[in-house]
């Protein structure tokens, strides 16, 4: 079956991309010279304007019926820049859909970043990445690290995000799950939405299962879904069958209803084009009943981030 065909069976909806304009000069990881610690190592390969027009040739022959732009980390003195440019760029071209903005709880007008983010039309979520134990060994539940989700300025300001109906995108190490858990339950009227798969990092088996068990920990309140993206291993190639396991584990612990696709294109691009990627996603989840699978491609993101498809 071609590609095209496979585009008019299954309607998809990307959760989870980005696009950039590196001539604005807001971002500065991606500045020439500037290489910051990230989880695949050297990203220099995504060190170029990505915009529109360059997602829809990345997808090609895949048409993709919404994307969902999720902040890129815009310099942070400048926080509603990048939703402003967003804005713009939707009026421009039509893309994206909706957006995820950045949030930082602890700055001390959070509650006026958090209103003045909800008034943009397009934002749906915030985002910021909480402090992390770099190992799980050093993780304990309860914990208060300074910045992380059980620290309890961090909480205040998380708090301000039911009053705006905005969610919760979380992007953390899969051994700090459980305080997803354990914000989830705090705060009921909050949709958390976990990143990136909760990040498994390594496919040895015994990562995995930990991996899992966290992963099911945080699945157990019914305000947390998950994006299933960022599968990229630093110096691992990508294969289909190295997806396999981590795809299918999360549409079974959270359920198709609660479980998305999404690209984290142009980033998982070092590692998978768009295409093969997409093509990967629809031979793993053949399995699944077609119901599950159009609520995972598309039905969930759209009712997630209020998407109207056609």
């Amino acid at each position: 079956m071609t590609s095209e065909a496979k585009t008019d069976a299954m309607q998809i909806v990307d959760a989870h991309c980005h696009v950039w304009d590196l001539s604005l000069g807001k971002h500065p990881w991606l500045m020439e010279g500037v290489q910051h610690p990230h989880r695949y190592g050297d990203y220099s390969a995504v060190k170029a304007d990505f915009l529109p027009d360059d997602y829809r040739a990345a997808a090609a022959p895949w048409q993709i019926a919404a994307a969902v732009h999720m902040e890129a980390e815009w310099s942070p003195d400048d926080p509603l820049g990048e939703a402003r440019w967003i804005a713009e760029l939707n009026e421009k071209t039509g893309f994206p859909a909706a957006m995820t903005a950045q949030v930082w709880f602890d700055r001390p007008d959070v509650d006026d970043l958090i209103a003045a983010q909800a008034a943009f039309p397009l934002v749906r979520s915030l985002r910021q990445k909480p402090r992390a134990f770099a190992t799980a060994g050093e993780w304990s539940r309860g914990h208060d690290l300074a910045g992380s989700m059980n620290c309890p300025t961090f909480r205040r300001g998380y708090a301000g995000l039911a009053a705006h109906g905005l969610h919760f995108e979380l992007q953390t190490p899969f051994w700090h799950l459980p305080d997803a858990a354990d914000l989830a339950r705090d705060f009921p009227d909050t949709l958390i939405i976990i990143n990136h798969a909760g990040v498994p990092g390594s496919r040895e088996p015994a990562v995995l299962r930990a991996w899992s068990e966290a992963l099911a920990t945080a699945a157990a309140p019914p305000n947390v879904r998950i994006k299933v993206s960022g599968l990229g291993v630093r110096g691992e190639d990508w294969t289909t069958e190295a997806q396999r396991e981590v795809i299918l584990t999360c549409i079974d612990l959270f359920g198709a209803d609660r479980a998305m696709f999404a690209s984290n294109m142009p980033v998982d691009g070092m590692f998978r084009s768009f295409p093969r990627l997409i093509e990967d996603f629809i031979e793993i989840t053949s399995v699944l009943p077609e119901r599950d699978r159009r609520a995972f491609f598309a039905g969930t993101a759209a009712d997630t981030y209020g998407l109207t498809l056609s």
